[in-house]
């Protein structure tokens, strides 16, 4: 499972490894979040040359894992534990360490508590969410959208697809058949190319509501027909996502309304912030 940790309103990349039941950590990113450098990569390399012990052991602190880079894509990139992070911290000589610390252990004891109560887990989402200004009746969408997305996502697994690129491939395809658009033409629209946004995150009411449905749709048909593998499983994701795409057409065609909006979130905040000065 990954996810977005906010550390001081930065964002801190985080994936969590079941089998080892721990977090790893963005590298690049906490070294961001706790110095003023504007280019991190040449700190972290200047860190590791200043400490000869912490870069002959740099193998063992960090492991390249995948997570979604700045441009949306997935890509390996440095990350350490908890116990890693705090050495690498040793070396970096900032006031931000030591509230980053406790931020660490706060992090740690909290996806602890999620996985005894996941009750919690989507607590937490909801917090986030209004921290950042979105309604609560468009969480109560989203939160549902993340429950359909996480049952196909399942169905997936246990019919032999490929997680990442396999999953993505046919997510591009209910995404092609409900809006006619894949997910990269779609952040176009909405004008988010080079971010490392979450599409769904910039969506209206209508939008996630056909996103659910095509993922919904697909979810039954796999089930129904009981496709395996890729290949039968990219025509269950077209059917599934057919059943939304003509009911999305429907729908414009009765409003004179296109569902497909060029707002994304961003742009809702500026609008915000102009609306109260």
């Amino acid at each position: 499972m990954s996810n977005i940790k906010l550390f001081e309103s930065k964002k801190i990349r985080s994936v969590w490894n079941e089998q080892e039941q721990k977090w790893y950590f963005s590298v690049v990113d906490v070294v961001e979040a706790l110095t003023d450098s504007t280019d991190i990569k040449q700190y972290v390399k200047k860190l590791r040359q200043r400490d000869e012990q912490l870069n002959s052991n740099w193998g063992t602190i960090c492991t390249p894992l995948e997570m979604t880079t700045s441009d949306g894509k997935k890509r390996k990139i440095q990350a350490a534990t908890v116990e890693g992070l705090l050495r690498i911290i040793q070396s970096i000589p900032s006031p931000k360490a030591e509230p980053f610390k406790r931020w660490l252990a706060r992090v740690g004891y909290e996806r602890l508590e999620e996985i005894e109560n996941p009750e919690l887990a989507s607590k937490r989402i909801r917090e986030i969410y209004r921290a950042k200004g979105y309604s609560d009746e468009w969480i109560e969408k989203r939160l549902r959208g993340i429950a359909v997305r996480d049952e196909l996502t399942d169905e997936w697994k246990k019919r032999g697809v490929k997680e990442h690129i396999e999953f993505a491939i046919l997510t591009s395809e209910i995404s092609k058949a409900t809006f006619g658009l894949t997910p990269s033409d779609y952040k176009k629209v909405k004008d988010l190319p080079g971010r490392g946004e979450n599409l769904r995150d910039h969506m209206n009411d209508l939008e996630l509501i056909f996103t659910m449905l095509g993922e919904a749709s697909t979810t039954e048909i796999t089930k129904k027909v009981d496709a395996k593998g890729f290949d039968e499983n990219k025509i269950t994701a077209k059917k599934g996502g057919k059943i939304a795409g003509d009911a999305r057409i429907a729908l414009e065609k009765e409003t004179g309304k296109e569902v497909v909006s060029k707002e994304n979130y961003l742009q809702l905040t500026e609008k915000k912030k102009r609306k109260l000065k």
